[in-house]
């Protein structure tokens, strides 16, 4: 709960953010100059990238958030059987050694979600997020029928 408070905080954050600038980059055009109009394109500009990838993030959260609810309805979310340090941080040879069985597991059953699904956390404790979010994406697309596009 409390990371989705902090995400729409954030989110929030951001969109203030994205009006001021906007509301900048409209103040820069109507001044009329070439340089203004050019400046307040330019500044136009970054609201609307920060807007699309406001907007990936959340539906892409919200995808991930969706499987995994069916996924713990039924019974089959990885369990946490990873070592920690003291410290509560996960030890890298029990991320590695989770992983391996997780892969396993994808590469027998290549078109089920559920593996993929599992796959996305295995990186994500081996704190690899970059291929987590793939497999994460790759899940998502397989549970909703979309093609999938090759890997890496």
């Amino acid at each position: 709960m409390r990371a989705k408070i902090t995400y729409f905080v954030l989110a929030a954050v951001l969109v203030v953010y994205f009006v001021l600038v906007g509301s900048r980059g409209v103040l820069l055009i109507e001044q009329g100059t070439p340089l203004t109009v050019a400046f307040g394109a330019a500044v136009l500009v970054l609201p609307v990238i920060g807007g699309w990838f406001l907007w990936k993030t959340t539906v892409f959260a919200r995808s991930a958030n969706r499987l995994a609810r069916e996924l713990e309805a039924e019974g089959g979310l990885p369990v946490d059987e990873l070592v920690r340090t003291p410290g509560g941080r996960i030890d890298r040879d029990s991320a590695d050694e989770v992983f391996a069985k997780r892969r396993a597991e994808t590469e027998e059953s290549p078109d089920d979600w559920r593996s993929w699904f599992r796959l996305a956390v295995a990186y994500y404790d081996a704190r690899d997020t970059v291929r987590a979010r793939k497999a994460m994406q790759r899940a998502i697309a397989l549970h909703d029928g979309r093609p999938v596009r090759a890997q890496d």
